[in-house]
């Protein structure tokens, strides 16, 4: 058998084109040298940042919110660390088995874990916010790619309710939503820090590269708040919110010599550690929030402006029978007959005659301006967020039946809080103190009002106010001289004044010969049978202000059976 060589065709290039040839590879792996030198040389910074751009990632760096304590260093809110659970979407691998035990510890149906840890366009989603260590501690147990910790802070509140309108909240993203946690959000939270960092392709950091930002934690917060005398006014308003069956009632306790907010509580309330029991009608810090006309409070103010422009003196004779005043169309009225009355006397059994006729001696701007000076018509500045500035029309706009029964508290309206406010200037000497929700370590100075003279003349009457004769018997206190005023009004709704739904109220100071600490009540809508401030609210002032006293540890200006019984009559009672 003959077996034929195939031929191998033979390729001839000129000698130019191989020449060619061999110039264009030459080229060819110059330019590619070039290239990558220039890369690697010139242009290295290019190269790092596209491939830190698949690798490297920028993460914040928490900074921890700052604490709020008491004036004596006693802890009122606190951050304390905790994890939230995320996915990163892209590489996380479950089996069923590992999703149903996942979902039972975070509580969430397997079908909303499935469905988020399936979103293909996100490298980032939360599965629960704010977990505890020891059911963060079992997911990671689990082991399954994908599934991380973040840690995050949650805030604290250790007196619960009992603070709770003072302190406000934090969401769950650590800002402040209520009370100081809000009014001071810049300073309790700091500012975040960040830094960078290497991950690999699960989505894990490997490598800490460098802090970009070095995170600034917030600032500790010292309220001037006592928690014993804010325990003290909560335990004794909620039991007499309950035994009045009233709709809710606030409590305000001031240092009257610097005007810091020893103590500031509201019911209903709610627990900042427990958001179920948050809604809108239980967060509102009424003190600061609601108005209201604040009937024979007021008078006190258009008594002192009569004396201090000396139309009347403590002993000028006031004739008030029988227990009705013309102005107009209009008829003014005592609840009873109290016949002729000196001006401390009209202060002391609370005549809406005896004060009316005494404000329509004055001009109607004399008496604007009094109440505007004590801080009527005009905030606080307390420094809580939405607060109300009240209402104090103009006088040029008064008509003669509006400037009579503004002098008793009608036709005005006020917070608790500024009530509680004006009556400094009886407690202080004649000045109206700034307010504050921080402990104050200087002297504080406040804005003269109202002659020392003066303010000690309506401050005998304040007292007569307290003792038997007065409306307010019930604010005695054994060893110590109290001074105060009642209130009652009718509730102010839609316009119209309600027939049976009262505004109860009681504001006084006490030693009343060195006043230490201002306290106002209100008690809203008592149900129970009695409604008047002197039966309603003074009692509640009398166990505050009594506990406050011996927590303070201020000394006994009276004598220890001071306190007179008396018998219930009708100058115990008072409309307006």
């Amino acid at each position: 058998m003959i077996k034929i060589k195939p031929e191998i065709p033979q390729i001839k290039l000129s000698a130019w084109r191989s020449i060619l040839l061999l110039s264009l590879l030459v080229l060819g792996l110059v330019s590619l040298a070039g290239r990558a030198a220039y890369l690697q040389g010139m242009h290295h910074d290019f190269l790092q940042q596209k491939g830190e751009l698949r690798y490297s990632r920028v993460v914040e760096m928490n900074a921890d919110r700052g604490m709020i304590t008491d004036r004596n260093g006693q802890i009122l809110a606190i951050s304390s660390p905790i994890a939230s659970v995320y996915a990163d979407p892209k590489v996380v691998k479950i089996t069923p088995d590992q999703l149903k035990q996942l979902s039972g510890l975070l509580e969430t149906s397997m079908a909303e874990i499935d469905d988020r840890i399936k979103r293909e366009n996100s490298r980032f989603v939360y599965l629960k916010r704010q977990v505890v260590p020891d059911t963060a501690e079992k997911i990671m147990k689990l082991k399954i790619p994908g599934i991380f910790l973040s840690s995050e802070s949650k805030r604290y509140y250790p007196e619960s309710e009992f603070a709770a309108h003072v302190l406000g909240f934090t969401d769950i993203n650590d800002e402040g939503q209520e009370g100081v946690e809000r009014g001071w959000q810049e300073t309790l939270a700091g500012e975040l820090g960040s830094r960078r960092v290497i991950k690999d392709n699960k989505g894990r950091i490997i490598e800490d590269i460098e802090n970009i930002r070095t995170p600034k934690p917030g600032q500790d917060l010292v309220l001037s708040i006592d928690r014993r005398i804010q325990y003290r006014a909560h335990v004794e308003l909620k039991d007499a919110v309950k035994i009045n069956k009233a709709k809710a009632g606030s409590v305000v306790v001031l240092d009257a010599q610097t005007g810091e907010i020893l103590a500031l509580t509201n019911l209903p309330a709610y627990n900042p550690n427990r958001r179920s029991t948050i809604n809108n009608e239980r967060i509102r810090n009424r003190a600061l929030i609601d108005t209201f006309e604040p009937g024979s409070t007021l008078k006190p103010f258009t008594v002192a402006i009569a004396l201090e422009v000396g139309k009347v003196n403590a002993d000028t004779l006031m004739q008030t029978s029988p227990g009705t005043l013309q102005v107009g169309r209009k008829t003014i009225r005592d609840v009873s007959n109290k016949g002729e009355l000196t001006v401390a006397q009209v202060i002391q059994q609370s005549s809406n005659v005896g004060t009316a006729k005494i404000a329509l001696s004055l001009e109607s701007q004399t008496m604007w301006e009094m109440f505007n000076r004590s801080g009527f018509g005009m905030l606080t500045n307390s420094g809580f967020p939405g607060e109300a500035s009240g209402i104090l029309r103009p006088y040029n706009k008064w008509r003669t039946i509006e400037q009579a029964t503004m002098s008793y508290g009608h036709g005005i309206s006020t917070s608790l809080m500024q009530l509680a406010r004006a009556y400094t200037i009886f407690a202080s000497g004649g000045e109206l103190k700034p307010i504050s929700l921080l402990k104050q370590t200087m002297p504080v100075m406040g804005q003269r009002v109202i002659s020392r003279h003066t303010a000690l003349a309506m401050s005998r009457m304040l007292e007569m106010a307290t003792k038997p004769g007065g409306t307010a018997p019930l604010a005695q206190i054994s060893g110590y001289r109290v001074a105060g005023k009642t209130g009652t009004a009718h509730k102010l709704i839609d316009g119209q004044y309600a027939n049976k739904r009262y505004i109860s109220t009681f504001v006084g100071y006490a030693p009343a010969s060195n006043p230490r600490l201002i306290i106002a009540v209100m008690i809203d809508e008592p149900s129970a049978g009695k409604y008047f401030g002197g039966a309603v609210a003074a009692p509640v002032f009398n166990k505050v202000m009594s506990g406050a006293l011996r927590i303070m540890n201020i000394p006994p200006d009276a004598p220890a059976n001071n306190v007179v019984t008396f018998t219930a009559t009708p100058e115990m009672d008072e409309e307006g």
